[in-house]
């Protein structure tokens, strides 16, 4: 924890790896920052080391607090020169894979994903469906996303090639008995445990599965349809049964697996979700226009890198890793989405093709299927970091120790069970809301959350409309506790015997903002004579905790669990604060557009308005659904939607004066 109390000492003051001046070339190249054992704690590439290096000598309060840490601990700064990007990209990846640094960005997988096993090597190899580690000798298909989906996948592969599937033990006891297990008597398995087929043959088999998981389909398919020509031809009708069950089972499995790309593009889909402590990324591999695998990583930002930069690094360890990839995910495929550019793009597509042997093109997709396709991965992305979030938020472990670390920043006498937040939403001033959200026990109270319309202020004044907030809600706080008799009193409803929810106050109030919103909080609780509850804002642009009258923030180190919870609770109050915005400015500007329409008075435009919801929904009927709703005619629903007509898909209604404006 660090009290910006005075103005900070320099790091060129505190630490001695900073070279003499002018001794740093200007040239790109890679360097790294030992501690004083000598191990590497940081790994990074630059275009002009001098630059880059410089910047670590600065300011401390400009750096990611990791990157602060990460200058203290150094003992030692190296750099390596190269000729060009390419060459400090392979080489920062060589330095981090052998250093392992505990100051460079680690991806880890958000979950366990299944993949689908066949053993190569053995005289006659098993399908299985596992998880975990690799072993040598195993070809590795997916990663998939669900383990049901897949087994059910290789339970109907078996029927078209019916490829041993048993383990090691099941296939010795059939061998020694001379007798197969269920699945050689129904068809599912060629047995090859009592000799029904030769190793070559079964290969072949297994060959077929292989290349059905890695998205050759086509030739299979063809391959099938000829043979049951043949056999037809050949008035061998029972086997042209057979043959013609297999590729319908096959044309069945198939089909499960949509095309999402209707030009049979093989493509890795790349997106992410980040905040200001993590970022998440998740891939989809596009084989034949099919999803063939998909897998997802979770990382701590742990410099002050941006995310073109984190771009470059993810895109080289994504593919390079041999090791960990499978059959589908080892291979880098011609083209590669992306939701904006890397910071080195022409040394990544290098990098990349000097690996694959063949062009490789990074495309930002900007309409279509391509387009829709990498939306669709920055939603898994999204998620795949809020359930990361709620697992770790839901750790009781892990949110006793952040209120603990609150408890102790703050000076406070106990832990603050209940945190209240509140925030401030509006456009240019108008539609002026405010939102209060409630965490207990570190896990948010969505029972207790509340909303406020700000009536006493106008125009773009936060200030002044957080004063308003704190005002109401404490208030209603006396209002409870002086119709309240006796301590158990305090907390029930004498009415209705229901809890009441604002009858105590709350462990700790944080607004979303700096000083000026923290004085108004401040101003409007003293006014009260509300003085034994803890107030803090938290300003976004550092993160920096703002206390009552300090002239100085206060600064809780980004790895901190505390203030990790602390950011929950503001984002989810900003959340909240522009979701009720958006539904008060929806329904304004069906108001506004309602206003002038002929014969419609308030009562059916308030029925209007309860029948569809919003505006979107309200422009999409036809004026026939406007026509059914009750008391509105023929004539008004007519009326109606010729208004509607008359706004430009590229105009709005203004909220405040009902005026059509261009967007």
């Amino acid at each position: 924890m660090l009290r910006l109390s005075e103005a900070p000492p320099k790091l060129r003051d505190m630490v001695p790896v900073r070279p003499a001046p002018g001794s740093i070339p200007t040239d790109p190249g890679v360097y790294r920052f030992s501690d004083a054992t000598g191990t590497v704690i940081y790994v990074g590439k630059a275009k002009n080391l001098r630059q880059r290096l410089n910047s670590y000598f600065g300011d401390p309060s400009g750096l990611h607090f990791r990157t602060q840490t990460m200058v203290r601990t150094a003992a030692k700064l190296d750099w390596t020169v190269v000729q060009n990007e390419l060459e400090s990209l392979q080489l920062e990846y060589t330095w981090i894979k052998q250093f392992d640094p505990r100051f460079n960005i680690k991806y880890r997988d958000d979950k366990s994903y299944p993949w689908v096993a066949i053993t190569w090597s053995e005289e006659f190899p098993r399908v299985f469906v596992g998880r975990g580690s690799r072993r040598k000798g195993t070809r590795y298909f997916g990663p998939y996303a669900q383990a049901w989906a897949i087994r059910d996948t290789i339970d109907s592969l078996l029927r078209v090639f019916p490829m041993r599937s048993c383990t090691g033990g099941v296939f010795r006891n059939a061998k020694a008995s001379g007798r197969p297990c269920l699945l050689g008597y129904i068809g599912k398995c060629s047995a090859p445990c009592v000799g029904r087929i030769e190793a070559d043959a079964h290969r072949e088999l297994v060959q077929d599965v292989c290349d059905f998981l890695a998205g050759h389909t086509s030739g299979l398919t063809a391959r099938l349809e000829r043979q049951m020509r043949q056999a037809s031809n050949a008035l061998e009708f029972e086997k042209a049964a057979v043959l013609r069950d297999q590729l319908g089972a096959l044309r069945h499995v198939t089909e499960r697996n949509a095309i999402v790309l209707a030009d049979g593009t093989d493509a890795d889909v790349v997106a992410y979700a980040a905040d200001d402590l993590e970022i998440a990324f998740q891939v989809f591999h596009v084989r034949a226009g099919r999803v063939r695998g998909e897998r997802g990583w979770v990382a701590d930002r742990a410099d002050d890198s941006s995310i073109a930069q984190i771009l470059d690094s993810f895109l080289i360890q994504l593919y390079a890793d041999a090791e960990a990839g499978t059959e589908v995910t080892n291979t880098i495929p011609r083209e590669i989405y992306l939701p904006e550019r890397p910071a080195s793009p022409d040394a990544v597509t290098d990098l990349l093709q000097e690996v694959r042997g063949a062009r490789v093109e990074l495309r930002v997709p900007r309409r279509g299927d391509k387009r829709t396709l990498l939306e669709t991965v920055e939603r898994n992305a999204k998620e795949a970091l809020a359930n990361h979030k709620t697992r770790r938020a839901s750790d009781l472990s892990t949110r006793n120790r952040a209120l603990e670390e609150i408890q102790e920043a703050l000076g406070l006498a106990a832990p603050p069970l209940r945190i209240e937040c509140y925030d401030i939403s509006h456009t240019q001033g108008t539609g002026v809301v405010g939102s209060m959200v409630v965490f207990e026990d570190g896990l948010p109270r969505k029972s207790d959350y509340r909303t406020f319309l700000i009536k006493t202020v106008e125009g773009s004044n936060d200030v002044g409309a957080i004063n308003e907030v704190l005002t109401r809600r404490f208030r209603r706080l006396l209002d409870d506790r002086a119709a309240s008799t006796g301590d158990d009193a305090v907390l029930i409803d004498p009415t209705t015997g229901i809890a009441k929810r604002f009858a105590y106050a709350p462990g700790l109030v944080v607004v979303d903002g700096g000083a000026p919103q923290v004085a108004a909080a401040r101003a409007a609780m003293a006014e009260l004579g509300i003085t034994d509850v803890p107030l803090i804002g938290l300003a976004k642009r550092l993160e920096e905790v703002w206390l009552p009258g300090e002239e100085f923030p206060l600064i809780l180190p980004r790895t901190s669990e505390g203030l990790y919870l602390l950011q929950r609770v503001r984002d989810e109050a900003h959340r909240f604060a522009i979701t009720h915005h958006r539904k008060r400015r929806s329904k304004s500007m069906v108001e506004s557009l309602l206003d002038d329409v002929p014969g419609l008075g308030e009562l059916r435009r308030k029925a209007v308005q309860a029948h569809f919801g919003s505006l979107k929904k309200l422009r999409e009927a036809r004026w026939e659904d406007i026509a059914q709703v009750p008391g509105i005619g023929t004539k008004t629903a007519l009326s109606i939607k010729a208004a509607l007509d008359a706004q430009a898909p590229g105009e709005a209604v203004n909220m405040a004066t009902g005026e059509v404006e261009e967007l």
